[in-house]
């Protein structure tokens, strides 16, 4: 199979399965994580990539399943070209309501998942000494809406360590992107805030994001690599 591989995360709906729609367009044959088997054979189905697709229901909490997830993909493919973070959790807890297990498990569905990604993905990009890798941060980093301390603290972390994994990813030809984008219309934002709370037009489509990630993938973006990148609708 001749097509460039890509690893992405929360695939089952929302950015990431916009995300799988985009690049498999662009030629790219998919290995999707999310808890549910079902969306992920939905986004397959509507990737148009069942034939260079495979769905491996995944927690990403949890770093064995990770591991996982990257050597189904190498033993399908024997390779990686990108991996894509959009899995998360947004719990709208305040500081002082928030349980010590909420917290963790916002820490490692954000953040220790990225990290256990580019983690277990490391060997394959040293070994074709190349890759890219994007994680979807979040506007909430610099702007959180009140009860957003866990994830934006989460999403804060990602953006260093994407930073890092530029610089140290640079002399093995590794790229890294952190993509920050404010409200998008996921089914995770509707859960948070209403439309009569925040109107459809002031948020992003996925396919928008989705289109900046691939550009980072692709290279659209290659002078930007260890950058945060910000995304948010102005008004018209």
């Amino acid at each position: 199979m001749n097509h460039p591989v890509a690893v992405i995360t929360g695939a089952g709906k929302g950015i990431g399965r916009a995300t799988a729609i985009e690049l498999a367009r662009r030629g790219y044959a998919l290995a999707l994580a999310a808890r549910t088997d079902s969306d992920l054979l939905q986004t397959l189905s509507a990737a148009e990539a069942t034939d260079r697709g495979i769905a491996v229901p995944t927690d990403v909490s949890k770093y064995a399943e990770i591991d996982r997830l990257i050597d189904v993909t190498l033993d399908r493919f024997d390779r990686i070209d990108a991996i894509v973070h959009c899995a998360g959790i947004a719990p709208v807890r305040s500081l002082a309501a928030m349980t010590p297990a909420e917290w963790q498990e916002t820490i490692d569905t954000n953040l220790s998942a990225a990290f256990h990604l580019i983690r277990a993905a490391w060997p394959a990009f040293e070994r074709q000494r190349g890759g890219a890798i994007v994680n979807v941060s979040s506007l909430a980093t610099r702007d959180p809406f009140p009860g957003f301390g866990a994830y934006g603290a989460a999403k804060a972390g990602m953006n260093l360590l994407g930073l890092m994994a530029a610089r140290e990813g640079e002399p093995i030809g590794v790229r890294a992107y952190t993509v920050a984008p404010g409200a998008v219309e996921t089914g995770m934002f509707r859960k948070i805030m209403t439309p009569e709370q925040f109107p459809k037009e002031k948020t992003l489509d996925p396919a928008d994001v989705a289109r900046v990630i691939a550009g980072c993938i692709q290279g659209d973006l290659r002078y930007a690599s260890g950058e945060v990148i910000y995304l948010h609708r102005t008004a018209t």
